[in-house]
């Protein structure tokens, strides 16, 4: 099967690739350190483990379809969770399908006569990663959030908690997850599918830093059905969607770049739009607060002023034009706005003070990401790879978008 200029080998056992929403390389260190991960140990001695360089931004969107595609958000288009429609000038949230440049790896396989699942936790990403494929042959495409609604005809699949054996879970739970993994296996046991995605939600990262009681028992659950997967025979390769980093001072307030308001108070207001395209429906995590954001100005003449200014702020890391960023973080140049700004590793960025409720934090530290320093993820598969695919990852920064083709072409099974 070949898309976007790679040929992929049709896998030779079934094979199991998972994006974990929010994990930072830091959680498996700690898991390691504690003992509490075997089976992500057995995988990483025995087979193969890198830390790999993900898409930016680093958020879930942009990297998902990163995974799926083989590509960069040039080629498939996603460079955010948000952006501004430059027809219209108005907001989309960008997890339409016909956003989406590039199908994806299991449509393709589907449509070769593959038996695929893809499920992801939320829903937002479920269209565009079933863009066109053919679930008329036993493929699968389901959400954990929208697994009560699933027909033949959308899905694939219906009576997903009668077959599953679980109750819908909540939105803002480790479950939510957990039902990912534990559909597939399902799945996995029952029909035997040659590929499996699935994609988890980043909640418990969010909230919760490596080695807390509630990371670990997280990682501990999620490490014992990676060895189930095993067990039934699939070759599994782990990976993540972003990292994850703890955002707020010594007090634990977040430490926030308010850029609309500051822009405002000093260049004067309406001279330009901050857009943080972290903003999804489900803000509690984070408040739309990422290391990311873009700049829309409303006179061009302004965009030296404002990037002198802005990258004289405390907390901001680099700042980009439209072209720049389009060429060196590899993105669509006409989704991007006037200019793009990343923050250091310990500030976010976000639009007007008002406009953000943290309220959903509670008093907790605030743990997001977007950032250059949140791009790096783990790279994991249970099997060695050959010594074609060694050389080539020991000869460049290995990319996360790299996750299938290691596995279908690199993997000596």
């Amino acid at each position: 099967m070949e898309l976007n200029g790679i040929s992929y080998s049709w896998p030779k056992k079934p094979l199991a690739v998972v994006c974990i929403d929010g994990g930072d390389p830091e959680y498996l260190e700690t898991g390691l350190r504690d003992g509490i991960i075997p089976n992500i140990a057995r995988f990483m001695k025995d087979g193969f483990y890198q830390v790999a360089q993900g898409s930016m931004p680093s958020f879930t969107c942009p990297n998902n379809m990163s995974i799926v595609t083989g590509t960069e958000p040039e080629v498939h288009g996603i460079s955010g969770n948000f952006f501004i429609d430059p027809k219209s000038g108005e907001p989309v949230v960008m997890t339409g399908p016909e956003l989406l440049r590039s199908r994806s790896i299991m449509s393709e396989f589907s449509r070769e006569g593959a038996k695929v699942v893809s499920i992801t936790a939320k829903d937002k990403l479920r269209k565009q990663l079933q863009k066109e494929m053919d679930l008329s042959r036993g493929s699968v495409s389901i959400s954990s959030q929208h697994a009560d609604q699933c027909t033949m005809e959308e899905n694939g699949i219906e009576n997903v908690l009668e077959f599953v054996g679980q109750p819908l879970p909540d939105m803002y739970s480790a479950e939510l997850s957990l039902f990912v993994l534990d559909a597939g296996i399902k799945l996995l046991e029952e029909h035997n599918p040659d590929l499996l995605y699935l994609s988890l939600t980043d909640f418990i990262q969010h909230a919760h830093a490596p080695g807390s009681e509630e990371a670990n028992r997280f990682y501990i659950e999620m490490d014992q059905r990676f060895g189930r997967l095993q067990e039934l025979g699939a070759l599994v390769a782990l990976t993540a969607d972003h990292g994850m980093g703890d955002k707020s001072d010594e007090n634990g307030e977040p430490n926030v770049i308010w850029l609309q308001d500051t822009l405002d108070q000093n260049l004067g207001s309406g001279t330009c739009r901050v857009i943080c395209p972290i903003t999804d429906a489900f803000v509690g995590h984070h408040g739309a607060l990422g290391g990311f954001v873009r700049i829309y100005l409303k006179k061009e003449q302004d965009r030296n002023r404002v990037a002198e200014f802005v990258t004289s702020l405390e907390g901001v890391e680099q700042v980009w034009t439209a072209e720049n960023v389009a060429k060196e973080l590899e993105q669509p140049l006409d989704r991007e706005g006037d200019l793009a700004v990343v923050a250091d590793k310990k500030t976010v960025i976000g639009g007007s003070e008002k406009d953000h409720d943290l309220s959903a934090l509670k008093g907790k530290r605030l743990r997001t990401h977007g950032s250059l320093h949140e791009a790096k993820v783990p790279f994991i598969l249970s099997e060695p790879i050959n010594e074609e695919y060694m050389r080539r990852a020991k000869e460049r920064p290995l990319r996360s978008r790299e996750i299938f083709e290691y596995a279908l072409n690199g993997t000596e099974v």
